[in-house]
């Protein structure tokens, strides 16, 4: 054979350079693979030590004092340490300074526990290191991924030629969908190709409308598309923090007075501070009425879909033009794991793009699936995996119970905070945030009032006592809350996502803020 001897399929080692002795840190060879299996053991075991099995959200530890010790950490030596000390110094300086997710106290943010059908997926996603940009980079990855989109499509009633893709979350969803509504509609009302020829003269008049509760990435994704904020237009919300209809209706006749030109309504299914979903069968009727696209953020109210009895939430959605649906948030998934749905699969071609090294012309003519065609990123990771492996292992009733029941465990503590005279309930839950603050020991106070009445709590005193709370429970480890603003003034908030938190964690949780409430309105008074 030309260029010499062959020994099997590889050239004997006399041939070329020496392996370096840091190759045996990979897999493929029994050295290799015996070193895997004893690194993620190791690994496991710090973990399960030095947080799963540690008491409380969080050590409480503040920025300064985790900025000043990680600082003294190198983080490039000139020769390596063994992995077990490695492991052990991410246990002691990393592990225990981070926020236990799946502590019942853990109640702040859409950031959920992980099943751990899901971390075992996580293992062999990471370990293959599948590239979902290519079908040879990612052969089984890239039909599977195919195969939990069709799924997905069908959960949320889309036809039969829609279509999607996994993403890194809502943020990227969102992006995408507004990306194909403005090409879309350049396309079909200025004949313009946005991808080749770019935005028109007439983008300045672009606009699009969303809820004034709406995630800050209908914003974000103006900014990246080149349209700026200023086209977003907000429509408020009503008594339920849902799109007020008529105050949209407003809206659209002022847009065309004033010769603007709106292109896409971004409905909110699952707001971030209450869960609101916005009246999404009406909003699809807009959206027809006015030939707009309609994009529904569900990366936190998509969860429903899955439960018989919180379908009906979402009724309409299966009319939108596309939908964002996270995955790690309700669903249970490691970070990251998301999915943008479109549910006509054909407006794929404003985005796609063929490169000769990467998913040449000829593959899609066979019908070979190259992804990097459905995706603003190249490289992407196998997340597909996770939600796949859930579901076979827990069953879509296993995940629904999941849902369902903090949804129903949002209502419980909801009504004990009404019972509660030291707490307000600010708004009703639709599904598993419960948004209530503070109130001061004169408990006809309310938000907004002035001092002019003895007892009576300013918004400034209800901003600081509140935020105090917060910031005090966090600081001790004892709980973790959100914070939020309502009507201008400072609100704590309850996510759940926990199955395993109960009632009787939560009650202890109220009994906490209750409490240092009142230290602080000690303190006040006594200052």
């Amino acid at each position: 054979m030309t260029g010499g001897d062959l020994t099997g399929r590889h050239r004997a080692a006399t041939d070329g350079p020496t392996p370096p002795d840091t190759a045996s840190a990979f897999l493929g060879d029994p050295d290799g693979n015996a070193a895997y299996a004893a690194a993620i053991d190791r690994a496991r075991d710090c973990l399960l030590e030095s947080f799963a099995t540690v008491d409380g959200p969080y050590a409480g530890t503040d920025h300064e004092t985790l900025r000043a010790r990680i600082d003294e950490l190198t983080v490039v030596p000139e020769t390596g340490d063994s992995l077990a000390a490695v492991l052990e110094t991410v246990a002691e300086e990393v592990l225990t300074d981070s926020v236990r997710v799946h502590d019942p106290d853990c109640v702040a943010h859409l950031h959920c526990p992980p099943a751990i059908p899901a971390l075992a997926a996580e293992l062999l996603l990471s370990g293959t290191n599948q590239s979902l940009d290519s079908f040879d980079q990612a052969p089984a990855a890239s039909v599977l991924e195919e195969r939990v989109v069709d799924a997905c499509c069908d959960l949320f009633d889309y036809p039969a030629d829609a279509d999607g893709v996994f993403t890194g979350g809502g943020t990227e969803s969102n992006l995408l969908g507004l990306l194909l509504a403005r090409d879309w509609y350049c396309q079909t009302r200025f004949d313009r190709d946005v991808q080749s020829a770019g935005l028109p003269p007439e983008a300045a008049d672009l606009r699009l409308l969303c809820s004034d509760a709406a995630h800050f990435t209908a914003d974000q994704a103006a900014h990246h598309l080149g349209l700026g904020e200023d086209a977003v237009v907000t429509v408020p919300t009503d008594d339920d923090r849902r799109m007020n209809l008529a105050a949209l209706d407003e809206t659209l006749e002022a847009l065309a007075a004033d010769g603007r030109r709106p292109f896409a309504i971004v409905a909110t299914a699952g707001t971030t501070d209450f869960g609101s979903i916005d009246p999404l069968a009406p909003l699809a009727d807009r959206a027809a009425e006015h030939d707009l696209w309609l994009h529904v953020d569900a990366a936190y109210g998509g969860a429903c879909a899955i439960s018989d009895s919180l379908r009906p939430k979402l009724a309409g959605i299966d009319r939108a033009d596309s939908i964002a649906v996270d995955f790690h948030k309700l669903f249970y998934q490691p970070i990251s794991c998301g999915a943008f749905l479109l549910r006509d699969g054909d407006r794929y071609r404003f985005l796609e793009r063929n490169a000769a090294y990467l998913n040449p012309e000829r593959d899609d003519a066979a019908g070979v699936p190259n992804l990097v065609s459905k995706s603003p990123r190249t490289t992407r990771r196998f997340d597909a995996l996770k939600p796949f492996v859930t579901f076979n292992a827990l069953g879509r009733a296993g995940v629904a119970d999941c849902v369902e029941y903090v949804c129903e465990l949002a209502d419980a503590v909801a009504d004990e905070i009404r019972a509660e005279p030291a707490l307000e309930l600010c708004c009703d839950p639709e599904l598993s945030a419960v948004v209530f603050r503070y109130r001061p020991s004169d408990r006809g106070a309310r938000a907004g009032e002035s001092d002019d009445r003895p007892g009576s709590a300013s918004r400034p005193a209800l901003d600081r006592l509140n935020r105090g709370i917060r910031d005090e429970l966090f600081a001790d480890g004892e709980a973790i809350l959100a914070r939020t603003e309502v009507d201008g003034t400072a609100a704590l908030k309850l996510t759940l996502l926990n199955p395993k938190t109960t009632l009787s964690d939560l009650q202890a949780v109220l009994a906490a803020v209750v409490d240092r409430g009142e230290a602080l309105e000690a303190e006040t008074d006594s200052t």
